[in-house]
Order: structure tokens, then sequence, then C-alpha cells
């Protein structure tokens, strides 16, 4: 990267999309700013990722764009960069490629910004990176930052700072329900139904690991609380439903005391990386090429493809296209589990 002009240069990052794209863009933010030190990081994100990027040690300032209620218009959208850019950012980098994105990066009128070439109005960036699909998002976010690495060093654990409440309220939901560090954490929701591994199969996970004596946490946000509920069975030995009580961050520092994180392709597969644990993300309608696996030593990813079909799409859908969702249907849970053994046996 061109050397910067000060070391105290401001520099803005914009990232608003979901809460892992938010902590896929940590380690590119922990580069530059171990590039330079003493430079301010400030970033732009959604309400949802907001705790994550105040969590981090190497952001200085977050500003949140509520997109879906004080910065729903445009007009709103503008005044809120117009209050930010009097910061006098020297640098502006976009890993989010939308098109109210781009109409902030044109507002902001950075000298120096950089983007995407898959974004929409990508003219307005002074600095067009490359977005090469074969990478993974990491990789691509390095190169948004021109951050130089090779097959190995890329792989950089996403870092946060766990405030000691945070702490001491997972130890207190532990020591009360007398869950021992070790246990098996499940994610089983996901904003795309696609995503979600069927119910049923899950069923049939949870009653191995418990009848091998595991304790299993189910983890997810308040949309998940019906989906983890239903995956309590009174037959099955200590599964207990945390969904709904905690953060993110404090979801992370739960995920520490895990032996192993069973997730769809989804957050919790991210939160897994920075808890650093053995991550086991299962793939439906998406695949791992699309470049979200874990990518730890730890983690493994199972994914059926021999399919004309999949992908369907890079998110997922609310309903499988041609109304077979083969692609979940397919990978029963005997595959999982023996995955699952050669994971904890190692």
């Amino acid at each position: 990267m061109e050397a910067l002009k000060m070391d105290t240069e401001k520099i803005l990052f914009i990232q608003t999309a979901f809460i892992g794209d938010a902590i896929l863009i940590l380690p590119a933010i922990q580069k530059l700013k171990e590039k330079f030190s003493s430079s301010k990081i400030d970033v732009i994100c959604i309400p949802e990722s907001k705790e994550i990027f105040e969590s981090s040690p190497f952001i200085d300032q977050v500003f949140v764009l509520d997109k879906k209620g004080n910065h729903k218009s445009l007009i709103s959208t503008i005044k809120f960069v117009n209050e930010i850019k009097k910061n006098n950012y020297s640098k502006l980098f976009s890993a989010h490629r939308s098109m109210r994105t781009a109409v902030m990066v044109l507002s902001f009128g950075v000298k120096e910004s950089y983007g995407f070439n898959n974004s929409n109005l990508m003219h307005v960036y002074k600095n067009l990176i490359n977005y090469d699909l074969t990478k993974h998002e990491v990789q691509r976010n390095l190169d948004l930052v021109e951050c130089n690495y090779d097959d190995k060093n890329w792989k950089i654990k996403p870092e946060l700072s766990i405030s000691l409440s945070a702490k001491q309220k997972i130890f207190e939901y532990l020591n009360q329900n007398k869950i021992k560090d070790g246990f098996i954490a499940i994610a089983p929701g996901s904003i795309w139904e696609t995503k979600k591994y069927p119910k049923k199969y899950y069923e049939e996970i949870i009653k191995y690991l418990a009848g091998k004596k595991f304790q299993i946490v189910l983890i997810g946000g308040i949309k998940d609380r019906e989906l983890c509920a239903s995956l309590i069975n009174e037959n099955f030995f200590e599964v207990f439903d945390s969904s709904g009580l905690f953060s993110v961050v404090e979801s992370i520092e739960l995920l520490t005391h895990s032996e192993l994180l069973i997730s769809n392709d989804s957050a919790p597969t991210h939160m897994g990386m920075c808890a650093d644990i053995k991550v086991l993300t299962i793939y439906c309608s998406t695949i791992p090429q699309f470049g979200f696996y874990p990518y730890n030593s730890k983690g493994r990813f199972i994914s059926y493809d021999d399919l004309n079909c999949k992908p369907c799409g890079i998110h997922g859908y609310n309903k499988c296209p041609i109304n077979t969702f083969d692609c979940a249907e397919k990978l029963k849970p005997n595959i999982i589990i023996k995955t699952l053994e050669e994971m904890l046996n190692d």
C-alpha cells in the first residue's frame, strides 16, 4: 500500500452487512492498524454489528447506520454522512457493495477511496480492487486494504476484547446450570430457511451426542427461540437452550468454554472462529466455495454437492426453489456424526 503521508491519518471503514461479514472484516482492520499504529480507524456499521466493532481493540469510533429506521431515506443517509465527514478522513475502505454505500462514498468525497470492482456504482471509488470469487472473504478483505499475504498467513484470528461483565454473565450462566467446560454448542438457526439443516436431522445429532453424555448448549438469537425450544427433549441428556439470552460478543465468550460448535452456513460459524474452537459448518443450499467457511486449523465443513441445482443462490431462500431441498435432505445425519467423531477424537 502507498505510504500514508502522516501516521495519524484518519481512516474510515464501511461495512453495513450482516454479523458474519462484520467479523470477517476484522482481520483486514487489524492488519491496517498494525501497519499504521498511530492512525485513527473508524467504522460505519448497522445496529446488529455495533457491539462487534466496539469490542475490537483496533477501532477508535463506531458510527451506526440504521438503514431500516432513522436512516432509511436517502436524505437522512446523506445527513448522517455530512455529520461524520467533519472528521476529515483521508482514506475510505468499503467492504460493502450496495448502491446506498456507493452514494455515501460519493458524499464523503474522500481523496483515497477503496472498493471492490463488483460494487454498485463502482466508479465512485478512486481505487478498485478485484473481488476474487475463488478466495475466502478474509483474503478478499485483505486485498481491499492491499495487504500482502501467502497461503498460510492470511488465516488471521478476528480479535475482540471481551468485557469483564460479559465474562461474568457467562460464568454465572454456566455455574447456575452446572454446565462444564467442553460442552458441544449447536446453532441450528439462520436468516435463510434454505441454509437451515433440517430440525429432524439436528434431533438425531443431539440424540447421538446426548447418548455419549455430552452436555449440549443451543445458541442463537431471539428469532431462533422457537426452533431451539423445539429441540429440547426430556429424554436427552442435559440439553440447554441459551437462544436469546446473550449478545453476539457474550455468545462468543460462551463458545470459548465449548469443545466444538455445529453451525449452519451462518454468523455462528464466524463467532466460533473468534472463539478459536473446533467448528463444523453444515452447508445446505450454499457452498464453501463462496468463501465463508471456517478457516482455522480446527474448522471443518460438510456439503452435499452432487446436485445440478446447487448452489441456488449466494444467500439462500425462504423456500427451496424446486421444492425438494435435496441439498439438505441428502446430507444424512450419519455423515455429520462420522465427522463429529473424527473431530472430537482429534
